[in-house]
């Protein structure tokens, strides 16, 4: 995974990801000044709320970044969710292979302490992330919730136990909105059926059919958990399906099971993975190549590894995670970044870490990422950009993975119409040139032309600097600048 910037932000007339209107790649409009760089946190403090999208725009729509939980009873013997029982996957190159009996070992003895999830939600609150998705039952089988129909879960080994109560009362808490997982498959079910040392290598799509009347009692079960995940914790916002390439969308009865969703949560977005039905793309470790027409989502690992797998200590930096988020909020889309707690419940020391650091680089610049759009076109600057309009109008976020150098250049905006330009993560103005033609000067047109930004060492940022540009929604005058003003506005 490489950490520069791609520049690659899809952007054209029309709308934008969270509701920006433009008349092209900048998005020209009513435009207006973003405000102070205060509202941060101080030491110690607590990050400010994430701003609301605007009016009639779907949460899910500028999101931007969420938290993935894979927690099961995987965690307690440090292994990869599932994969290791049907042998592991080339999909997830430390992942382990041991008997389905090794796996299930201690299956019904396993009681995390409780408390956990507040840690976790407290820590994706502070790296600036809007809601939370939780593996509430894996290709495993095991149910993190009591269920009458499955004996197989907390329930069974703690009475009164639920982990995904105590997930989504930590997710309320703090502000995030609630996702849960849940795969079709399950590996455990007799009626799936369950899968046994005898079936390797894994089938894939030829996994063996059950007799009807064993299916049908397997869907009861699967809508039952479901009718119990999607009842019992009042609102759910998002639910994230996996595990359906096993099956058809007519096996699973797929649209018969969207509509069982959405009439007992009318508001809820649901991932691609139940075939046939979805709000939304979801790209698993990578970036779509090409615009994704609609919301998506990428899911990513820390390293490898959807578990608490200790051999794979092939950690992605701070650095590298930002620049994934930078290239993803520029491109429309949300990044769901895992961790994966051990069977306590507690983060990994490393990936804690990752979110601290993150964290403290969002306190400064989760303005250009929470609730922005696509930014400026391919070929405007060299590097993620993103936009975001206020009641006064637009300001874009030039995101710069690698450390500018004297110089910033932005291509083809209404240079007069800028009315500020500050490094976002210290509040500090920056000098910046308007480039007009000769022509340009002469007729006083309002032209598109390069802006040319000086960026101080004093400016940059460790991970990575972002540069806010403030434009007014008509142009301004091409002279120079009232005495006292700071910095000045230049011309050539």
């Amino acid at each position: 995974m490489g950490d520069g910037p791609t520049g690659d932000g899809p952007t054209g007339d029309g709308p934008t990801g969270d509701g920006l209107m433009g008349d092209g790649p900048t998005g020209d409009g009513v435009m207006g000044d973003a405000g102070p760089a205060g509202g941060l946190p101080g030491d110690g403090g607590s990050p400010p709320a994430p701003p609301a999208p605007p009016d009639g725009v779907p949460w899910f729509a500028v999101a931007r970044f969420g938290l993935f939980v894979h927690w099961g009873l995987f965690a307690r013997q440090g292994l990869e969710p599932s994969w290791p029982l049907v042998g592991g996957s080339t999909a997830f190159p430390y992942g382990q292979d041991v008997p389905v009996v090794e796996y299930y070992a201690g299956a019904d003895t396993w009681v995390p302490p409780a408390g956990a999830p507040l840690d976790w939600i407290r820590h994706a609150k502070a790296a600036g992330m809007t809601y939370a998705v939780l593996t509430t039952k894996h290709h495993d089988g095991f149910a993190l919730f009591a269920s009458e129909h499955s004996d197989f879960s907390i329930g069974r080994n703690a009475p009164g136990r639920d982990l995904v109560r105590e997930f989504v009362e930590a997710c309320r808490a703090e502000g995030l909105r609630v996702g849960l997982y849940f795969s079709l498959s399950d590996w455990h079910h007799s009626d799936y059926p369950a899968f046994t040392d005898d079936l390797r290598p894994y089938p894939f799509t030829r996994y063996p059919r059950p007799a009807p009347e064993a299916w049908d009692r397997f869907l009861a079960d699967q809508r039952g958990q479901l009718d119990h995940l999607l009842t019992a914790y009042g609102r759910i916002d998002l639910l994230w399906f996996d595990g359906g390439w096993e099956r058809r969308a007519e096996e699973w009865h797929a649209a018969e099971l969207e509509a069982f969703i959405r009439d007992r949560q009318p508001d809820i977005v649901i991932n691609d993975r139940l075939p046939g039905v979805g709000d939304y793309e979801s790209p698993e470790q990578s970036l779509p190549t090409h615009p994704v027409d609609g919301w998506w989502e990428t899911c990513l690992t820390m390293n490898h590894s959807w578990g608490p797998v200790a051999a794979d200590t092939e950690h992605k930096s701070v650095r590298a995670l930002l620049a994934v988020l930078a290239d993803v909020a520029a491109a429309g889309g949300n990044l769901l970044l895992n961790v994966s707690p051990d069977g306590d419940g507690r983060l990994l020391d490393w990936q804690r870490d990752r979110l601290d650091g993150i964290a403290s680089w969002m306190a400064r610049h989760r303005d250009a990422i929470i609730g922005t759009g696509p930014g400026l076109a391919p070929g405007q600057f060299y590097g993620p950009t993103t936009q975001r309009r206020t009641d006064a109008g637009l300001v874009t976020y030039l995101l710069c993975p690698l450390r500018p150098v004297e110089l910033v250049t932005v291509r083809s905006i209404r240079g007069l119409r800028v009315e500020s330009v500050r490094a976002l993560g210290t509040g500090m103005a920056l000098p910046f040139e308007v480039r007009l033609s000769a022509a340009d000067r002469l007729f006083r047109q309002d032209p598109r032309c390069d802006v040319l930004i000086s960026v101080p060492p004093e400016a940059t940022d460790e991970l990575m600097t972002v540069i806010e540009i403030t434009e007014l929604p008509h142009r301004r005058d091409p002279g120079p600048a009232a005495p006292g003003d700071a910095p000045p506005r230049r011309t050539r």
